[in-house]
């Protein structure tokens, strides 16, 4: 804590002020206490954020919805002065260490008893706010404050109240509000937040207590990378008490749908008392009485020993304090002046914000080599402006294909960034999850480099269309019996290709196959063939066709055809002067379909 300067008011309302917590974006936050000697943190906000109408109407109602909440399991609001000439909010004060500093610094990963409790007190907390109409959003270890009676919930700075979100996770300058650490899959891909968003964040906030790790690594390998681990990767629980992995995996669960409610768990968790170890309890103790017996003197408090770590330190509480009332409640507000971070600036004329540079298909291989991939990416960019559908982006693994279109986020001349997406397509259905974020980075007029989350990629120049398939490939192919294979029931057996012209994203190519009936019991042959047809969606152009996985045509097809299941990619190759087109899997390694086309 810092003391007050002479530019700082000596009163806010009817709190005295003992001196200035920290500052930031939103205004300036104080330690203060009220007359009855209750002491608070304060928080004022700047005064040119104060001169806007739209900043103060959101200031207000928001403010009021924290009122609802009631400071069960939170800092509660003590007093507030929305129309004030620099408005302000008082919060209370929470005397005690965050989860981050116990955990990261001071004692270590909590016991399974003290991380249940732990979960049943975060659950009444949330359970109040989302009955309040709002979404913490921010829900992390450094907004959690640890005191003798339980956790404290902290730092509303970017909670909105759910009636006004229409802009999902997504501030005005694109960039995805939260802790990338201890985000949902949700916020990652920018969606409109439900309470459902803080049960995920919960979740890893549990397994961060009880294991001392985030359960989706940290930024160290990228921010991207960890955004992308969060939207597709299973968490990391190793090292979680096997009694804890039913409660955290049911929290961390990719579908809103399937995550439990927060009275849910506040009424089904288990919790302990006392809730923490004696020990920690004791320090919590002192510590909370040292800090509220300060009346304004930063002199520093003398430390007691730890085991075998550092003490707990009260500036460490003091700066939670602070973050606490970045209450600042509000506001994640738009700027009319379009401010944003460096890299983010875009071309302000309207819908035309993607440079020439980045226009057209590009793909690349995530997986394996130009000439053996087993998972592909394509993007295809059209003018836009920020919030546009500009990018149609095609992802093929071994076992499906995914196709959707992607927000524009940021464009400038070296980069484009895409943000929040959709599934427009799935093959097996229901099989894709929306794309995470995406940027591209001009190398050369030929070459982007590629990346969203932890994947990358060279990306290069592709066909793009109505009509994207190379003459050669068009037409009827009909499969070339291996040489060194005799079977005198060869004739039974045909395997065809049909290659039709169109788009990426069409069902344009075609197998049709014919192999002689068995007894299904036996084994044995029957007199009878069985006829399948099907179709795969072509999901990519560059130098090879890729395909995502076949469906059968359940119209042309007997009822004994199963769907193969993998993604195929497919080149010509000449043989003995003749082309050949040649189908690999791209789920294994192995010898290709060779097919001759038929004159």
């Amino acid at each position: 804590m810092e003391p007050l300067s002479g530019e700082d008011p000596v009163q806010i309302g009817p709190f005295r002020l003992l001196g200035r917590l920290g500052s930031g974006g939103m205004g300036r936050v104080y330690l203060a206490r009220s007359a009855g000697g209750r002491t608070v943190a304060v928080k004022v906000v700047h005064t040119e954020l104060a001169a806007r109408d739209e900043f103060r109407r959101r200031f207000a109602r928001e403010v009021a919805a924290l009122e609802k909440v009631g400071g069960v399991g939170t800092a509660p609001v003590l007093g507030a002065d929305t129309a004030a000439e620099a408005p302000w909010v008082a919060i209370g004060y929470v005397a005690g260490p965050s989860l981050r500093t116990v955990v990261g610094n001071e004692y270590g990963p909590l016991p399974a008893a003290s991380v249940r409790s732990l979960a049943v007190g975060l659950a009444r907390a949330l359970e109040h706010i989302h009955a309040a109409g709002l979404v913490h959003r921010d829900l992390k270890p450094a907004n959690i404050l640890l005191t003798v009676d339980g956790p404290r919930l902290i730092d509303f700075g970017i909670a909105r109240a759910v009636d006004t979100v229409t802009d999902g996770g997504l501030t005005s300058t694109g960039a995805v509000v939260g802790s990338p650490g201890f985000m949902s899959p949700e916020q990652v891909r920018g969606e409109r937040l439900t309470p459902a968003s803080d049960i995920f964040c919960l979740g890893s906030v549990l397994a961060y207590a009880a294991t001392g790790r985030a359960p989706f690594g940290t930024a160290d390998s990228g921010v991207h990378a960890m955004m992308f681990r969060i939207a597709h990767d299973e968490p990391d629980l190793a090292g979680l008490p096997a009694e804890l992995d039913g409660l955290v995996r049911g929290c961390l669960a990719k579908d809103p749908a399937a995550r439990p409610t927060a009275a849910h768990l506040a009424t089904h968790v288990e919790a302990t008392d006392p809730w923490l170890p004696a020990g920690l309890l004791a320090q919590l103790g002192r510590l909370a009485a040292r800090l509220l017996d300060q009346d304004g003197d930063p002199t520093p408090v003398p430390r007691e020993p730890r085991r075998s770590r550092r003490p707990l330190l009260i500036g460490a509480a003091a700066l939670a304090v602070a973050a606490a009332v970045t209450v600042a409640v509000t506001v994640t507000h738009r700027m009319s002046d379009r401010s944003g971070t460096a890299g983010n600036t875009v071309d302000p004329e309207p819908g035309n914000a993607v440079p020439a540079a980045f226009l057209g298909a590009w793909e690349g291989v995530l997986k394996g080599t130009d000439t053996a991939p087993y998972e592909t990416a394509r993007i295809e960019i059209t003018q836009g402006a920020p919030g546009d559908k500009a990018g149609v982006y095609v992802h093929v693994g071994g076992e499906r294909l995914c196709m959707g279109r992607s927000s524009l986020v940021s464009a400038n001349e070296d980069k484009i960034v895409f943000g929040e997406s959709d599934v427009t397509t799935s093959v097996p259905a229901k099989r894709c999850t929306p794309a995470a974020h995406q940027t591209l980075t001009v190398r050369s007029p030929d070459v982007l480099e590629w990346s969203s989350g932890a994947a990358t990629a060279t990306f290069r120049k592709a066909r793009s269309g109505p009509a994207v398939v190379p003459e050669a490939f068009l037409g009827h192919w009909k499969d070339v019996p291996h040489p060194d294979v005799s079977d005198p029931q060869q004739h039974l057996y045909s395997h065809e290709v049909i290659i039709t012209q169109g788009p990426v994203g069409a069902p344009l190519v075609r197998f049709e196959q014919d192999y002689p009936q068995t007894d299904e019991e036996t084994g044995e042959p029957l007199s009878g063939t069985v006829h399948c047809e099907e179709t795969a969606v072509l999901g990519g152009a560059g130098a090879l066709l890729v395909l995502g996985p076949a469906t059968v045509d359940a119209a042309a097809s007997d009822r004994e055809c199963t769907a193969s299941g993998a993604s195929a990619n497919l080149r010509i190759q000449r043989v003995d002067g003749k082309d050949r087109l040649l189908v690999y899997g791209m789920d294994a390694d192995g010898e290709p379909g060779e097919f001759s086309k038929e004159n």
